[in-house]
């Protein structure tokens, strides 16, 4: 969840200056490992900066997909690698959500380093044309009307998508049937066919659908409207204070890596997420590109974290 005050608290980085320590170059390529598969959100970002910041630290930065088990495989894989910054993670959302719905070898607290929160991914809340709900308050009146007759479709258990629905139900009192889908796409054409009630879905998910007439965006699940959307208001604007759930996609590394180390790779994310090409493929997909220090990323992770597993016990969500 990402709110304005946290992108304002959270600047751009700037190339690292004033370290007595001796700097760090890396030896060999980098292993950036992305714990889903090739496509998705943070395989896309991982790849996206891959190349600028294998630039600024003279060696390749390669990136590799270990997806499986909500994505605990390729994390376990992360934290056990040796704390010599040659290895990275790319995580999202199941960095706090799995371990609380699966038992792990690793402490996900202790195990990592934060390093820089990359990008937050608002969700567009889509309705079908046929669904007579203009509006956030038009759409919870009519669910109301239909307790326990209407589904919402997410992309899968226990992701963003799922969790944003979660949140709206239980904030509103609705009474939902949950559909589940391996995957965005789906879900949609579920929700274009008159299916689903609802479905939150990324901005670059959302987009063509809404350009095409296909579905109608009734509200935006970040705290502030997306530049893309700039007419489209958000949940928490329409009576539903504070509501907040967007995807994240961010660097960690194993817990132990020397501070000259992580000043080192801190730069290399700065130069990184400066990159006018980069910047404008993140926007393109709807992103808004943060580019944090690893400060400011560790109180992210330290104030989101246990909320979201609050949420997920007394929803007693499972994995797929």
């Amino acid at each position: 969840m990402i709110g304005r005050r946290t992108l304002l608290a959270v600047p751009l980085l700037a190339s690292a200056a004033g370290n007595a320590q001796t700097p760090w170059a890396p030896s060999r390529p980098i292993r950036l490992v992305v714990p889903y598969g090739p496509g998705g959100g943070a395989d896309t970002t991982a790849r996206l900066i891959a190349g600028p910041m294998g630039a600024a630290l003279g060696q390749p930065v390669v990136v590799e997909n270990r997806p499986g088990a909500g994505a605990s495989i390729g994390a376990q894989e992360v934290a056990r690698a040796a704390p010599d910054g040659l290895t990275m993670l790319m995580d999202a959302m199941a960095h706090f959500v799995t371990p609380v719905l699966m038992r792990l070898p690793i402490d996900y607290a202790t195990a990592f380093s934060p390093l820089s929160l990359i990008t937050a991914l608002p969700h567009v809340l889509l309705v079908p044309n046929d669904l007579p709900a203009k509006d956030v308050s038009s759409l919870v009146a009519y669910l109301r009307s239909r307790p326990g007759q209407i589904a919402f479709g997410t992309s899968g258990n226990g992701t963003a998508a799922h969790l944003a629905a979660v949140m709206l139900s239980r904030r509103a009192g609705l009474e939902m049937l949950n559909a589940p889908y391996r995957g965005i796409a789906p879900a949609l054409q579920d929700l274009v066919a008159g299916r689903l009630g609802f479905v939150f879905a990324t901005v670059a998910s959302a987009m063509p659908l809404v350009r095409g007439g296909n579905a109608r965006a009734v509200g935006v699940s970040s705290v502030q409207r997306v530049p893309v959307l700039p007419d489209l208001p958000t949940i928490a604007e329409q009576g539903f204070p504070g509501f907040e759930m967007d995807e994240w996609n961010g660097l960690l590394l194993p817990a132990g890596v020397p501070s000259q180390v992580i000043t080192t790779l801190s730069s290399a994310v700065g130069q990184a997420v400066r990159d006018a090409t980069v910047r404008e493929r993140i926007q393109g997909m709807g992103a808004i590109l943060v580019g944090s220090d690893p400060e400011a990323f560790s109180s992210f992770i330290a104030s989101r974290a246990p909320a979201i597993a609050q949420l997920v016990r007394d929803e007693r969500v499972t994995l797929d």
